[in-house]
């Protein structure tokens, strides 16, 4: 009995405090993306001219 109390004691005395507090300021994330997009395209003399001679088709 008295080593049990004694372990009990001494596992208290050991053991730390653990405290979780929210912060003061709100999280802030900031997400920086940059979305780049280029569309290359070519067209041969002979397309060229069709769209060219019929500029309502598109």
């Amino acid at each position: 009995m008295k080593w049990t109390i004694a372990i009990t004691g001494l596992t208290m005395a050991l053991t730390g405090c653990v405290s979780i507090n929210a912060p003061d300021k709100p999280i802030e994330i900031n997400l920086n993306i940059n979305v780049k997009q280029e569309v290359v395209y070519r067209l041969d003399n002979q397309a060229k001219t069709v769209i060219q001679s019929n500029p309502g088709i598109f």
